[in-house]
């Protein structure tokens, strides 16, 4: 007698559309190929609003204006790049603007939002604990508003100097100025936690 015939395979789940080919749907008018890109990038976008605003209301309405303006842009965009860091670009240059704005001057920053946290646990996270991550948040929250961006843009979004440049208009050097300033204001801001949790760990290791 013949073996049976093994068990056909149950047919393999479809994959997710390409983001390339969302993009180029997009471009050809396809409101729910749009709809599907912002959903992908919706979060990235705004985590970038919001450690640039330091506003949840503000960081809403920049996520909604880089989507328009990236919708109305699409027909300049490359397909042969990736879509997430240029629209993350887009809020950037958005986000800067508004603190920039008179209107946000006079404003000023909402009680408590020196504090708030990064959606996703960076490489600091690994040595410092709570009250130090609190204490490197209101840091990165009372950087001047040309260092913050750059920061977050090269710490958090892990962006080159090119691409921070396009994003703010600004040249690589100036970039890579504001950076290093960023990064001594942060240091002297830290080191104080730094070294008395250092103490303290020599301490309890005896």
């Amino acid at each position: 007698m013949a073996p049976p015939d093994p068990p056909a395979r149950p047919p393999a789940a479809e994959s997710a559309p390409d983001e390339a080919f969302l993009v180029a749907r997009a471009r050809q008018g396809d409101l729910s190929a749009f709809e599907e890109v912002v959903r992908r990038h919706q979060r990235r976008v705004y985590g970038v609003a919001l450690r640039i605003v330091r506003s949840h209301d503000v960081a809403d309405d920049v996520t909604q204006e880089t989507f328009v303006r990236a919708w109305r842009a699409l027909d300049r965009f490359d397909l042969g790049r990736p879509f997430g860091p240029w629209v993350r670009r887009i809020a950037a240059n958005l986000a800067v603007n508004h603190v920039r704005s008179p209107r946000a001057r006079e404003e000023g920053l909402p009680d408590g939002h020196g504090e708030v946290k990064a959606a996703s646990p960076g490489p600091l996270d690994a040595v410092l604990d709570e009250e130090a991550r609190q204490i490197l948040d209101r840091a990165v929250a009372a950087l001047p508003t040309e260092q913050r961006a750059v920061f977050v843009l090269r710490a958090v979004e892990e962006m080159s100097y090119e691409e921070i440049a396009r994003a703010l208009s600004i040249s690589p050097g100036t970039v890579m100025s504001r950076l290093f300033r960023a990064r001594q204001r942060l240091v002297r801001a830290v080191a104080p936690y730094l070294g008395d949790a250092a103490r303290q760990r020599r301490g309890g290791t005896r």
